[in-house]
C-alpha cells in the first residue's frame, strides 16, 4: 500500500517558513521564491486536509495544528538529516554503529579502549551517545546500550560486564598538605549529587568514624569528581575502574580501604540474544565483554 506521505519540498517549505514565521524568508533559505514556497504550503495544506497557517495580508501566523506539526515535522527531517549524514561519512563497504553510554563510562573506559577495536575492525564506526537513564531500545536508532542493570531493561538481553567498587582517592599534593598519616576527617570530601549517603555508607563499610558524612562539594557525574580530585579539591569517593590509570602513574593516590561491596553493576543491552545479532553489533559486543572480562588483549 502507498504511504500516505507528503512531498519532501513540501515539508522543507513548510519547516523552514514555521521556523523563520516568514515565507519570504523562507523563499530566501531555500532559495525558492515567495510564491514558489507559498504553493508548497498550499499543496501539504491540501494533502493533509489542515490549514497550517494563518494569513493576513502579506503576514502569516502559524495556527495551533500547524506548530504541533512543524516540532514533528523538524524532529523527522532532523534525524533523516543525522542518518543520511552517518551513512555519506561511512568507509566503502563499511558499517556503522550507534552505542548510548552512561557520560563517564564512556569517557574513562570505554573510548580509551576503542583504539584497539578500531584497529582490529577498520571498516566499523562507533558512534557514541550519552543516556543518563534506562529507555527503550527498539525503535530508538541505537544498536544497544552500556548502562547499570536496572529492572526498566526487562525483556531485553543484558551482558554483564564490570563491577563498580568504589574507593576514597585525591591528588598527592592534597594528601601532603595534610601531614603524616591523615584522617579521611581532615579532608575536604567531594560528593556525587545523585548519591548523597555514599560517603555514610562507605564509612560504615570498612569502620571509619567520619563527623559530618555530608559536608563538601557536590558534583553530576564522578568524571566531575574525578577532575575535582585531580585538582586538589577533596577526597573523592568513585569507581576504581575509573581511576586505574591515574593511579597507576601517581596523580591520584588511595592510602584508604576500599569499599568491598559492589555499588552497581554495568552491563550490555542488546534488543536480541547475541546469537541473533546481525555482524556489526556481534562483532562489537564481542569485542567488549572481552576487554571487560580480560579475555582480549590490553588496550594500547
Amino acid at each position: 500500500m502507498r504511504r500516505k506521505i507528503p512531498s519532501h519540498s513540501a515539508l522543507l517549505a513548510f519547516e523552514a517558513a514555521a521556523r523563520h514565521g516568514s515565507f519570504a524568508r523562507a523563499a530566501d533559505e531555500l532559495a525558492r521564491t515567495e510564491g514558489a514556497v507559498s504553493r508548497q504550503i498550499g499543496r501539504l495544506e491540501a494533502f493533509l486536509g489542515v490549514v497550517l497557517f494563518e494569513r493576513v495580508g502579506n503576514r502569516v501566523r502559524l495556527l495551533p495544528n500547524g506548530a504541533r506539526y512543524a516540532v514533528q515535522v523538524r524532529e523527522i527531517l532532523d534525524r533523516l538529516e543525522r542518518d543520511s549524514l552517518y551513512l555519506m561519512g561511512q568507509p566503502a563497504e563499511g558499517a556503522s554503529l550507534d552505542i548510548a553510554a552512561t557520560p563517564t563510562f564512556a569517557t574513562r573506559w570505554l573510548i580509551p579502549r576503542l583504539k584497539h577495536f578500531q584497529d582490529r575492525h577498520p571498516n566499523i564506526t562507533v558512534h557514541i551517545a550519552q543516556c543518563m537513564e534506562p529507555f527503550l531500545l527498539a525503535g530508538s536508532g541505537f544498536d544497544a546500550a552500556i548502562h547499570f542493570e536496572h529492572p526498566a531493561w526487562t525483556g531485553m538481553h543484558l551482558h554483564p560486564l564490570l563491577e563498580e567498587v568504589l574507593i576514597p582517592v585525591c591528588s598527592p599534593s592534597l594528601l601532603a598538605q595534610a601531614g603524616t598519616n591523615p584522617s579521611l576527617d581532615d579532608l575536604p570530601r567531594l560528593h556525587r549529587r545523585q548519591n548523597p549517603d555514599a560517603w555514610q555508607t562507605y564509612a560504615q563499610a570498612v569502620g571509619i568514624a567520619l563527623t559530618n558524612s555530608a559536608i563538601g562539594a557536590r558534583y553530576d557525574l564522578h568524571g566531575m569528581l574525578i577532575e575535582a580530585a585531580l585538582a586538589g579539591l577533596g577526597v573523592a569517593l568513585v569507581p576504581r575502574l575509573y581511576v586505574g590509570t591515574e593511579l597507576q602513574d601517581g596523580r591520584l593516590v588511595a592510602p584508604w580501604p576500599e569499599d568491598t561491596a559492589v555499588s552497581k553493576n554495568f552491563c550490555l543491552v542488546l534488543p536480541e540474544p547475541m546469537t541473533l545479532s546481525q555482524g556489526p553489533i556481534r562483532v562489537f559486543a564481542e569485542w567488549l565483554l572481552g576487554q571487560a572480562h580480560g579475555n582480549e588483549a590490553p588496550a594500547n
